[in-house]
This record gives C-alpha cells, structure tokens and sequence, in this order.
C-alpha cells in the first residue's frame, strides 16, 4: 500500500486510562496491531476532543473505537459523529464500530442505546453467530461459537431498521449487526489483547460501586480470543482491496 493511498480513519472516541497508555499504548494503538496497519496507512481524528472526521470519500475505512463514555448523554461530539455516520453509511464506506462505536452506530441509523439488564458484561464472553452472521463476510468461516473480549455498561438494545443481526451472547442479544453495505458494529473488543482485558477486570473490581460478582473468576477467566482478532484482519483486507 504507498502512502498516497486514502488512510482509513481511527475515530477516537475516548481513551484508556493514563497509566496504561503509558504502559501499553492508548486505543489507536491497539486498533493498528490488531489491523496489521502501520501508522502512515492511519489517520487519527480525536473526535471526542471535537476533531470532525474527513469527509467519507478520502477516506478508505474508518474505525470508531471505544470510550469510556456513554452514547446516552449525547455529547455535543457524539452526536456530530452519529451524523457523520448518517452520511458516511450509505456511500459504502467500510466502516467498524467497536463498543462505544458499536452503540453510537446503532443510534445513528435510528436504533435504540439503553443500559444492559440486569448487569455489565465485563471479561472473556462467548459470542454465537446467527445464521446472517455465519455467511457474513467478517465473520464467515469462523466458529459457531467463540471467545470475546467485552466491558460495557451500555449495549445496542433495538437494532437500526433493516440492519442484519449477526451475533449474540448470553447477556446482550446485539453483540454484532451489519447496517448498510459495509458497515458493521461489533460490541466486543477484537483489539484487546488478554492483558488489556485483566487490567479491566481489574479496574471494575475496584469501582464502588461494582456488580456484585466473583471478580477472581472472572480475572481466572480472561483467555486470549484469536477469532476475535481475526475479525480486524479481515477488516483491514476489506479496506486495503478497495484502496488498491
């Protein structure tokens, strides 16, 4: 891929906490490695700090990460960003909503973002596709069932009009879908290695007021999730066969 090529766009919709940016990288990070994408292929746009994306056609894909913050108080920046999807969607940009970007893709196109009852889901989750899932072309070929990385509060709980529902868990019935021709939102984490997903459990544990749960079990419970990361992989040859 030369440089004069369009950069796919990582939309930073927040960042991890500043001791583990300091020692493992921020999001942007993660999203690169899990892509395989060096760093003059990206671009990154700080949108939570009120960046505008670039417009959808200089573009060869764009990535909304995670945040910390929540779709729900609909942020001045949040709300921008969902009508730059509204515009960015239907011109086939391939576009990947993780977590928080998986929420706000979900508002965007007309669906509906509410807390997840009865609890978060925080840890190494297992995830079953449904049958649109399995011929999707992210997800095709993987198995029927398979390990995530997941830490939300907030999920995704009406689907967009006429998105496909591609995947499910035992707590969050929207854990994937496809809107558009290219767009998908995935609430799980692809780009989270094991040790990015204990340093949340640990930092849940520690809240005041955290679920009541065995967080022991749960941290005893993170394994590594390489069908997940495939899923970016996949992604990233989406994005580079458009931009050749």
């Amino acid at each position: 891929m030369r440089t004069q090529h369009k950069p796919l766009a990582i939309l930073k919709a927040g960042s991890t906490w500043p001791a583990m940016a300091r020692a493992h990288g921020d999001f942007e990070h993660w999203l690169r490695r899990g892509l395989g994408l060096a760093r003059i292929h990206t671009r990154v746009v700080a949108v939570a700090q009120g960046e505008s994306p670039p417009p959808p056609e200089r573009l060869s894909g764009a990535i909304i990460s995670g945040s910390h913050a929540m779709v729900t108080d609909h942020a001045d920046w949040s709300e921008a960003l969902a009508a730059w999807l509204r515009c960015a969607v239907p011109t086939g940009l391939p576009i990947l909503g993780i977590c928080y970007g998986h929420q706000l893709l979900a508002h965007a196109l007309g669906g509906e973002v509410a807390n997840l009852e009865p609890e978060p889901e925080v840890g190494t989750v297992c995830v079953a596709l449904t049958a649109a899932g399995r011929e999707d072309p992210l997800f095709r070929g993987l198995p029927e069932r398979f390990p995530v990385h997941a830490s939300h509060v907030q999920s995704a709980r009406r689907l967009p009009r006429g998105a496909v529902h591609l995947a499910r868990s035992r707590l969050d019935p929207h854990h994937a879908f496809r809107a558009g021709p290219r767009a998908w939102g995935v609430q799980f984490h692809p780009e989270f290695d094991a040790l990015a997903m204990r340093a949340y459990v640990q930092r849940w544990a520690r809240k005041p007021h955290a679920p009541a749960r065995d967080w022991h079990a749960v941290q005893q419970g993170v394994e590594d999730t390489p069908e997940a990361a495939r899923i970016m992989q996949r992604f990233a040859r989406l994005v580079l066969e458009g931009n050749c």
